[in-house]
């Protein structure tokens, strides 16, 4: 037995008048990807106001139509609503080398060429790929599919190492999770960094994970007693993320040798002692740089640990693809 879902455009007790998201719905449909995308723009938000999302929801085929789950969804709107749509998601599509059908290559293309935004969670990158619009630029799909994806579209560049890729009018994430990633990042740039910490926040997920794919790819599980027991530690740790903090004295406060220390700390956390204070002070930084717009650049160089904006600038540039003064500019509150 099945449950039958029946999808509307959203109904609600407010007018919202922004801009208009349209979620595709196909036979097979990936439910955890399309239900990222209403949570985060279909969701009735009152307190963002009227300027906040309009959410719809196409059918590509004739319903009713199969979800994951063992459901049954039926959809009232059809690709029309692709004619006004200023941002189009393709969710996890229904498999890596299913063809995708011509209208909707034709639709997207139209809607694409009229400037909407086109979007893809997971493997909902081949559906893009399929219309053309991924075609020499830049993308992301789960690492699972990058090397079947990219021998069938070479002249797209496929980035397994990163959560999500923004390339202005197209717009790809990784893993399922990571559209929520490439979502609350879509809602930073339209609305600002309040507005995404506060969907982050209902969401009970950071705002901005620090990462990309490599860091969920075949690595080892932590053992729960190594957390608990260096978990005080790493607390005292970020408290003084810009004072000096050399692996000796890590080692003594922990009550082990210098090695013993290294091996359960990255056991522990999936990384380094170094690499895991460079993250942290990255982290510190964005957030001065968002909330703390009188506090100088150099002054939160130091208090993050990285002692120069020189060295700052150059982590900023070499994890973040962008400079601290930058940063700030796109994303302080």
């Amino acid at each position: 037995m099945t449950d039958c879902v029946k999808i509307m455009p959203k109904l609600s007790l407010y007018k919202t008048r922004g801009p208009h998201v349209v979620a595709l719905a196909y036979d097979g449909l990936c439910t955890f990807e399309f239900g990222i995308a209403y949570e985060v723009f279909g969701l009735p938000r009152p307190e963002m106001g009227e300027d906040w999302y309009r959410f719809s929801v196409a059918g590509i085929e004739p319903g009713p139509l199969r979800a994951a789950g063992g459901l049954t969804v039926s959809v009232d709107s059809g690709l029309e609503l692709l004619e006004e749509a200023d941002l189009i998601i393709a969710p996890g599509w229904r498999a890596i080398d299913a063809p995708v059908p011509e209208p909707l290559v034709t639709a997207l293309r139209g809607a694409h060429e009229r400037g909407a935004r086109v979007m893809s969670l997971c493997s909902g990158a081949a559906v893009l790929a399929a219309a053309g619009l991924l075609s020499g630029r830049r993308a992301t799909t789960h690492w699972r599919y990058v090397d079947a994806i990219a021998d069938r579209y070479p002249d797209t560049q496929f980035d397994a190492g990163v959560l999500y890729m923004d390339e202005g009018d197209t717009l790809t994430a990784a893993g399922s999770a990571a559209g929520i990633d490439l979502c609350l990042h879509v809602v930073r740039g339209d609305f600002g960094t309040d507005a995404a910490n506060s969907v982050a926040r209902r969401l009970v997920v950071p705002p901005h994970r620090e990462g990309g794919q490599a860091q969920f790819i075949a690595a080892p599980v932590p053992e729960e007693r190594e957390g608990l027991r260096l978990g005080p530690l790493i607390e005292w740790m970020r408290e003084r993320l810009a004072e000096e903090q050399p692996i000796r004295l890590l080692a003594e406060r922990a009550g082990m040798s210098m090695r013993t220390f290294q091996r359960r700390f990255e056991a522990a956390t999936g990384d380094s002692v170094g690499e895991w204070l460079l993250k942290e002070r990255l982290r510190h930084a964005r957030d001065l740089l968002e909330k703390q717009l009188s506090v100088s650049l150099d002054d939160i160089a130091v208090a993050c640990g990285f002692g120069t904006l020189a060295t700052m600038r150059h982590h900023f540039r070499k994890r973040l693809g962008t400079s601290p003064s930058a940063y700030r500019k796109s994303f302080g509150a």
